[in-house]
């Protein structure tokens, strides 16, 4: 059960009931909330950036990194597969994703500590292990699939490329980056490569779209519950609406409160109202553009892959080598290097997010700002994790099934996950003046109930 402390401090200030439209005039107008470097914006030539790119932070980066290569191969699948038929989902799973990773951003920004932290506060220590090791499990499938699709999609490029080299190579790169840069240099990293994921939207408009029925099928839901078409809608809400996202997006709203200089619990509790605002506004705009992302890459394998009766798609090297004879090069292009792209943003996320759980469940010192001798453990899971999604590509792996028991799998760990989550930010002394409205607690109930029914009724069909 969850038990509420009374000793949490009520910071003056903090008001969270109003609308959305108040915090982006709001975010527009100040420069409160840097992201990236906290002293990037003082009086000087950086002062005149954009103010929406000072304003894009945890929230934005989780949104790209949502759109990872199981993911763009899930996506590939439902549109190969059905066509536009299932466009409706990137419309459902929007204000579902912004909504839960809201919360999740509440959560860290309020409390000063990550996902895993607070349940082991509020929570039986049994059913934090238990979610721990679902996500870990879930985690490292992703991380295997992401990896060998990344060196598939490479071989496209440079065909005489080695599939084992590349594997390697990009299981380097992303632990010397999360091991050896700091954790400024590293969050201006992701930030700038989630652009790349536009090149979703450019192969679209490339291949032409039947906008007519495109729009149609976005606002028109249909689904006769076969197997096939329940299997992919617990796919697709799987990989969108993913466990790792919670923990890390709530563990990244405490780092930057970290790097702003807020090194104590106790000051990171300070959070102000406008905080508050401007991470909803980025965590909005991040889900949005995940979603935009998703809808694209629905729409080309549907206008494309579907149209030529090329309806299974096993990865999504395979979808963007599918795409070359039907689409034109320069779409298969766009469309491969958005998945390299993709997965170097996705696989930090990943290893970091399983290493946050296990770390805060252990009790262990964590965080990106850390260097490594002074948050050893964190680290070695961090290599840990990724070097098992390595070994996965070298033992015979299906990339299809794992792909189906990671989506699985998060599609069963998330109503799990988000139960503490819904009672944790409906919590009045827990989140103070930061607590859910009452339609946005319904809402969190809602989202749990959507994912516990997709999740049975795909066991019921396996």
């Amino acid at each position: 059960m969850l038990n509420n402390p009374s000793n949490q401090r009520s910071p003056e200030g903090r008001k969270f009931k109003r609308p959305i439209l108040q915090a982006f005039q709001t975010a527009r107008t100040t420069s409160a909330r840097i992201v990236t470097h906290p002293d990037a914006y003082h009086p000087g030539a950086r002062r005149k950036r954009l103010w929406l790119w000072r304003l894009l932070g945890p929230g934005w980066v989780t949104g790209a990194a949502d759109d990872d290569p199981s993911g763009i191969a899930t996506y590939s699948q439902a549109g190969a597969g059905f066509g536009n038929q299932f466009l409706w989902l990137a419309a459902l799973t929007f204000p579902l994703m912004a909504i839960v990773q809201d919360m999740c951003a509440r959560i860290g920004l309020v409390t000063g500590r990550g996902l895993a932290s607070n349940i082991r506060r509020h929570f039986s220590r049994r059913i934090l292990f238990f979610l721990t090791v679902l996500l870990l499990v879930a985690n490292i499938f992703n991380l295997g699939v992401d990896l060998g699709a990344m060196a598939a999609a490479t071989q496209l490029l440079v065909p005489q490329a080695n599939f084992a080299f590349l594997v390697i190579l990009f299981t380097l790169a992303s632990v010397t980056l999360q091991v050896f840069v700091s954790y400024r240099g590293y969050a201006r990293y992701l930030k700038w490569l989630s652009f790349i994921l536009l090149s979703y939207v450019f192969s679209a408009l490339l291949v032409g779209l039947d906008w007519g029925q495109v729009l149609k099928n976005t606002f028109v839901p249909t689904l006769s519950f076969t197997r096939d078409q329940i299997y992919i809608v617990c796919a697709v809400l799987g990989t969108t609406i993913s466990p790792y996202l919670f923990f890390w997006e709530t563990s990244q709203e405490v780092e930057e409160e970290i790097l702003e200089g807020k090194t104590t619990v106790l000051q990171r509790e300070q959070a102000t109202g406008e905080e508050i605002r401007l991470a909803r506004v980025d965590t909005w705009i991040g889900m949005f553009f995940s979603n935009i992302v998703m809808f694209f890459i629905i729409a080309v394998t549907s206008a494309t892959l579907h149209e030529q009766g090329i309806f299974n798609v096993t990865s999504a090297a395979q979808a963007a080598a599918a795409l070359r004879p039907l689409a034109g090069s320069w779409a298969a292009l766009l469309f491969t290097l958005g998945i390299i792209a993709s997965g170097l943003l996705a696989l930090p996320v990943l290893a970091a997010s399983a290493s946050y759980a296990l770390c805060e469940t252990l009790g262990w010192r964590e965080g990106l700002f850390h260097k490594l001798r002074s948050a050893t453990a964190f680290y070695y899971i961090i290599i840990a994790a990724t070097v098992i999604g390595l070994l996965l590509n070298f033992i015979g792996m299906d990339p299809i099934r794992a792909l189906i028991y990671a989506a699985v799998i998060n599609g069963l760990v998330a109503p799990l996950v988000l139960i503490p989550i819904v009672l944790l930010s409906s919590n009045k002394k827990v989140m103070r003046d930061a607590v859910n409205g009452r339609i946005l607690t319904l809402f969190g109930w809602l989202i749990v109930a959507i994912m516990s029914v997709v999740g049975i009724a795909t066991l019921a069909t396996l």
